[in-house]
């Protein structure tokens, strides 16, 4: 990197910090709601060949498949944080080598992951409650997107470098292709070489290369900020991203964990009922993709000005996201109301299914303000040095918010009430997660006046 680019300032420790919240939050939206737009793409093709053991199969994999992304979503985390923090600290050749065994942590996790899944598919596929053709169409869908795992994570990798560096527009390319990508490539491979479910999976690994060749394009040709990747790097930088990336991880897997037990109580309630939480759990992520991007667009804010040693300026990014999550949501839970039935016609849902997907569209979309509180408290946990804050709050969530509020709701009224115990734990634990954030924002302060 040359010298004027190492004596850059930081661009987030000036101008307004709810402008940085919107563009970043927006920008990030785009690509990660991109990101899971490639499951919502693969789900609505398949949908077309009117086959509800299909649909069920990509709701029983897409579980699984979830834990590798959550998990290159917590390592990118502490990439983006290290290098937003030293970035912002003026420390630039820290911030790259940061950047650097970042990615080679991520990559590596994500192989660990990749051989677990394969190997313990069948076993995991049947504690959600898999069975017949539906375990068999999701155990293919699982083995075809094996190359995918490690690409994904290290385009999310490079993405989360690049917000750390506030290079919000090519992060957003990254993930965006993907989507594109698979979009034109689906149907070439579901309907016109026949491969069905197996032909969305490998569309989607063709959309991950591009997703990644984009990303390694942005952090290594246009930033020059990755470093030859070597081991005794990665020994020397590995205890402060694990003290990130682990509880990050534990904090990401925390929501496919309660989304596989969602999965296994509602399975008793048979295919159509499985099928209508997996069209729910691609709804989700589209429609508040803003929410999710939350924690990776607010995190990097924060970073580089608790580097800068601005804390009037983290409290007030603190102010901004929660703000922008409450109007963001509310608007959205309006539209998802007014389009409930259109919603459901789209994915040629039938009886059960129609019944979860517009119940979810009525009454359950507001909660995500309460989900989007908890992604601005765990930005701030993760890049004030209280990371494992992050993982207790969502783990707290997956269990104590989720199991005991899913029984209840599974016995007084089925599939919907399983929807509406955990949306309850949601508001519980996102106001809990807010009021501590604030406690440590408020410890900061008083720390750096004495």
């Amino acid at each position: 990197m040359s010298s004027a680019q190492g004596e850059r300032q930081a661009p987030f420790v000036v101008g307004s910090t709810m402008r940085h919240v919107v563009i970043m939050t927006l920008t990030g939206a785009v690509g990660l709601m991109a990101l899971f737009a490639v499951d919502l793409v693969d789900l609505f093709f398949l949908s077309m060949l009117n086959q509800t053991a299909v649909t069920a199969a990509i709701g029983y994999a897409g579980t699984i498949v979830f834990t590798n992304l959550s998990a290159a979503i917590g390592s990118g985390i502490a990439a983006a944080a290290l290098v937003a923090r030293n970035f912002g600290a003026g420390d630039m050749n820290r911030a790259r080598q940061y950047a650097t065994s970042g990615l080679m942590f991520s990559l590596l996790v994500s192989a660990v992951i990749t051989i677990t899944i394969n190997l313990g598919s069948g076993g995991l596929l049947a504690l959600l409650g898999a069975s017949g053709e539906a375990k068999r169409l999701a155990q293919l869908f699982i083995w075809t997107m094996t190359p995918g795992y490690i690409l994904i994570s290290g385009a999310i990798c490079c993405s989360f470098i690049l917000r750390g560096l506030g290079d919000a527009r090519r992060a957003m390319y990254i993930t965006l292709s993907a989507a594109i990508v698979t979009a034109c490539m689906d149907p070439i491979f579901i309907f016109w070489l026949g491969w069905g479910i197996q032909g969305a999976a490998a569309a989607t690994v063709v959309g991950y290369a591009v997703s990644f060749g984009i990303g390694l394009h942005g952090v290594v040709r246009v930033h020059r900020f990755i470093n030859p990747m070597q081991l005794p790097g990665l020994r020397r930088d590995l205890p402060a991203l694990w003290a990130i990336a682990f509880p990050a991880i534990l904090t990401q897997l925390a929501t496919p964990f309660a989304n596989a037990y969602m999965t296994h109580e509602i399975a008793p309630f048979g295919d159509e009922a499985v099928a209508g939480f997996a069209i729910v759990g691609r709804i989700i992520p589209v429609a508040f993709g803003i929410i999710f991007a939350l924690s990776g667009s607010v995190g990097p804010i924060i970073g580089q000005n608790f580097g800068a040693k601005r804390h009037d300026r983290v409290r007030q990014t603190l102010n901004d996201g929660l703000l922008f999550a409450a109007i963001y949501t509310l608007s959205t839970s309006v539209l998802l109301f007014i389009f409930r039935h259109e919603i459901a016609e789209a994915f040629n849902a039938a009886g059960r299914s129609v019944d979860i997907i517009v119940f979810f569209c009525t009454f359950i979309g507001v909660s995500w303000a309460f989900a989007g509180a908890q992604f601005v408290a765990n930005a701030a946990f993760n890049n004030l040095g209280r990371a494992k804050l992050s993982s207790w709050f969502n783990w707290g969530k997956a269990t104590l918010g989720t199991i005991p509020f899913a029984l209840a709701g599974a016995q007084l009224a089925g599939p919907e009430g399983i929807l509406a115990g955990t949306a309850i734990g949601a508001v519980i634990f996102g106001i809990a997660s807010v009021a501590t954030a604030y406690r440590i924002v408020r410890r900061s302060e008083a720390g750096a006046m004495t």
